[in-house]
Order: C-alpha cells, then sequence, then structure tokens
C-alpha cells in the first residue's frame, strides 16, 4: 500500500474515520491529543538530518510533470523547470541541467533556455529505478541546484545482490555471544521535567559498550499494561533524548530512547562534539574490512539488548514491541525487526544502510557509502563484508508484523532507489511506504503523521481498541 499524499495524513488526524455527521467519542478525542502532541518528538529524531538540507533556496523549481511522479518503464518523463517570481531572473534566462539514474550514471546534461520564465526537459528510464532532475541557472556563481526526481516502476526494484548464504547463520552466532552476557543494569532516576511519567537513565550490560538511554513509563503503569517503544538516532554523536522517551511514555508507552554508541547521557555538549571529532569521526567506516570488525555490529547488538532489557520490565504487555528511527536510526529499525522476532512494528524514516552493493548492479548506494571503488571496480573484501551489513538482507529477515518506510524523492544523501530495494525486499503484506515527492533527507510534517498514524493503527490491531 503506498500513501503518497501529504495531505492525507493531515486529514486522517482532522478527519478520522467514523461515521460523517457523528459526534467524536472520548477515544477519537484522545487519539487527536495523542498524535498531535508526539510531532513534537519528532523534532529530535529530525533535527540532525534537516540540519543537513538547511541550504539558500534556489531561484528555480523543479517537479515532475505528475503530482505522484511515478511513470512506467519506458514511458517519457518530463520535467518543468520555472523560475521563481521573487529571484528576478531574465524571462529567457538559460538553465543548466542534468538527469541521472538517481545520481548514477548514465547522466544527461544539456543547456534550455527559459520561454516566459519556463523550460521542460525530457528522460526515460528502461529499468526500474529513479531519474534526478537538477537545474541550475547558467552563469549565476552560487547557485543552488534545484532538485526533482521520478520513479519508475520503483515498486519493482529488485536488490543488486543475494543475501549471503551464511547471514542468518552469521547473525545467530553474534546472538548467542550476546547472550551470554547477564541482563544487568544500571538505572538512575532521571528528571522528566513536567511530563507526568517515571524516567531513569539506563546502562544495560552488552558486548563491548552498554545499551545506554533513557527508560520512561507512564506514573500510573501497572504490570503488564503498556506497549513496547524504542527509540533509535541518526547519525552523529549524542546522548540520549529524554524528551523523546517522556513524551511517547506519557501517552500510554513504555518508551526507551537509547544513543547510537553506547555513551554516557547528559553530558555537555563539547564532550560529543569532541568525541565526533576525534575518536568517533567516520565511525560508519570504521572496521568495515570485516564482519567481526564492523562498527554496525556492536550498534546492531546493542538494540537486541535493549529489547532484552524492555521486554523484561514488568509493565510490558507481553504483545507489542515497536521500533521508530530515521536515517541511521531506520538503518536500525530495519536492523532490529531482522534480528529480534519481538519486534512486531517498526518504522523507518529515510532510512540508511540500503543496497551497500548498488554499483553492481549500475546503481546508487545509500548512506555511508560503505564500499569504495577502486579503478572502477569495488574493493571486493569490504563489498563481501558491507552484505551482513545491508538493510536490504535485513528486510528480507524480519518477523515483524507490519511496518512502514518514508522515502524522499529528492534525498540524495539515502536515495530513494535504495530505500525502495529495502521495501520491496520485506517479505510482510502489512507495509507501507510514504512517498515524500518534495522532500530530501527528512521527516516532513506529512511524514511524520504518516508514522504515527501507522503506529496507532497497529496497537489497535493488536489490542482491539485504540490508544
Amino acid at each position: 500500500m503506498t500513501i503518497g499524499d501529504p495531505k492525507f495524513a493531515f486529514d486522517s488526524i482532522r478527519h478520522p474515520h467514523h461515521d460523517c455527521g457523528s459526534p467524536m467519542n472520548a477515544r477519537t478525542l484522545r487519539r487527536l491529543a495523542v498524535l498531535a502532541a508526539l510531532f513534537v518528538a519528532a523534532w529530535f529524531i529530525a533535527r540532525v538530518i534537516r540540519a543537513r538540507n538547511v541550504e539558500t533556496a534556489p531561484p528555480l523549481t523543479v517537479a515532475a510533470g505528475r503530482a505522484e511522479a511515478v511513470y512506467q518503464l519506458g514511458e517519457p518523463v518530463v520535467f518543468l523547470i520555472q523560475a521563481v517570481p521573487e529571484a528576478g531572473l531574465a524571462p529567457h534566462a538559460e538553465v543548466v541541467w542534468t538527469i541521472s539514474k538517481d545520481g548514477a550514471p548514465p547522466i544527461q546534461s544539456g543547456r534550455v533556455a527559459f520561454v516566459d520564465g519556463a523550460a521542460t526537459v525530457t528522460a526515460k528510464l528502461d529499468e526500474p529505478g529513479f531519474l534526478l532532475c537538477e537545474a541550475t541557472v547558467a552563469d549565476l556563481k552560487k547557485s543552488v541546484p534545484a532538485l526533482a526526481g521520478a520513479g519508475v516502476e520503483p515498486g519493482k526494484i529488485a536488490p543488486s545482490l543475494p543475501v549471503p548464504e551464511d547471514f542468518a547463520a552469521f547473525w545467530a552466532a553474534q546472538k548467542q555471544r550476546l547472550a551470554a552476557i547477564p541482563l544487568k543494569s544500571k538505572l538512575t532516576s532521571a528528571n522528566p521535567g513536567e511530563r507526568k511519567v517515571t524516567a531513569f537513565d539506563v546502562q544495560v550490560e552488552a558486548l563491548g559498550a552498554p545499551v545506554s538511554g533513557y527508560l520512561a513509563r507512564p506514573l500510573d503503569a501497572h504490570p503488564k499494561s503498556l506497549p513496547v517503544i524504542l527509540l533509535l538516532h541518526s547519525a552523529g554523536v549524542f546522548g540520549a533524548n529524554l524528551s523523546a522517551a517522556a513524551l511517547w511514555a506519557e501517552k500510554g508507552f513504555l518508551a526507551m530512547d537509547i544513543n547510537a554508541h553506547g555513551l554516557p547521557n547528559g553530558q555537555r555538549d563539547g564532550f560529543y562534539r569532541d568525541l565526533g571529532a576525534r575518536a568517533l569521526k567516520d565511525y560508519p567506516l570504521a572496521g568495515r574490512e570485516a564482519r567481526e570488525s564492523s562498527y554496525f555490529l556492536g550498534m546492531f547488538l546493542r538494540l537486541v539488548r535493549a529489547i532484552d532489557f524492555l521486554c523484561a520490565q514488568p509493565e510490558w504487555d507481553g504483545r507489542s514491541v515497536i521500533v521508530h528511527g530515521a536515517s541511521q536510526g531506520g538503518f536500525q529499525a530495519l536492523a532490529a525487526a531482522a534480528l529480534d522476532e519481538r519486534v512486531t512494528f517498526f518504522a523507518a524514516g529515510v532510512p540508511a544502510g540500503c543496497d551497500h552493493s548498488g554499483m553492481v548492479a549500475g546503481r546508487i548506494t545509500g548512506w555511508p557509502r560503505l564500499v569504495p571503488m577502486h579503478a572502477g571496480q569495488p574493493d571486493a573484501n569490504i563489498l563481501q563484508t558491507a552484505r551482513y551489513f545491508d538493510a536490504v538482507n535485513f528486510a528480507r529477515l524480519t518477523k515483524a508484523k507490519g511496518a512502514i518506510v518514508t522515502v524522499g524523492f529528492i534525498d540524495k544523501l539515502c536515495p530513494p532507489t535504495t530505500v525502495y530495494t529495502a521495501f520491496n525486499a520485506l517479505p510482510i503484506a502489512d507495509k507501507k511506504i510514504y512517498q515524500d515527492v518534495p522532500s530530501g533527507h527528512d521527516l516532513s510534517p506529512g511524514a511524520t503523521a504518516a508514522i504515527h498514524e501507522a503506529i496507532f493503527a497497529h496497537l489497535q490491531s493488536q489490542s482491539g481498541a485504540g490508544r
């Protein structure tokens, strides 16, 4: 199922499904209040990825000829380039354009002159994938490119390589190593501010670095009453977010927000900044030469240990385990859903880590571009290792009952080709993708609303009643 219109998410909140003309009941009002409040939590998830997208607005706009920006194989894709009225461009200004296979060759390029402030360029694609059109004003210094993307039968994009034969066995062995570590935790009371929850700074023993995060639960939580939600971080080096965990807890969850590195929480900004500039600089590429040394090995095993801890809490309802993150957090969500059968639902916003081997099929790869190229060929050793940390291969192993993935059609960090490769590999019927046609590497309000709506719909299907 595809939710392609950002308006859908907002309309579904303003106008929930009930008989026309009937008054909203208490459950509906409560659900609306929950969804509205949870928009605040999206701030932390999106803050890092959004910071990367802050640029001067281009003097042009580019858009596919269709609002949904989806085409058939070989069908002409027309991109409309228009001048922004406030930019003051000449009516017949010349535009430099390129169209690529979502950032990968072949790349077409050319120049076209505006006619009354507009121009068109056309391309086509004879394989499932995406076209990315970039346009700038010729001879205009420091012009930021305008971007538009179009999908060509994206639901048919297949993995670039098969899953390694021992993929499941490798991860089963790693989980056995983790299971040998006793489930010991240290909880320190944390102040959630005005939120009416009980909160703790938590460290849980794991392999290497501990799970480190904030746990929060409602003040009046009863045994076996709460669904679990595990909140995961985008790329970067920082501590866990107490506010995010507290907000979800206030709305009826046993919530835990963990940092990706097992670092102490609540430290001064300089502590994390110094680590990011030194010890953890380029951490995604650390140890990529071997499965046992990859930085992502520890990160992903900590996800399993975090779920171990959450499911050992007496307040867990015994039914629902949700994992939620964006960018690197989306990568982690896909991994957690594959590695832990207790995960019933995951939300992966603009997920990273998809299709590391895309170059083998002549396609773009997703962040963090794990595999280097030498003389036009991928490094064979690193390519083999990367396959064990590919969100596409994790997707194929998930046992979750449901999932939602968001994709930005002009995302150059986690390109839509890579995201669709992982989404298409999911072997579950109840999966949705939110096509964010005008967005790049970001969680737009529409994408955020769609994620929250999907989470609550899953809970309703699990319990038979809304929250």
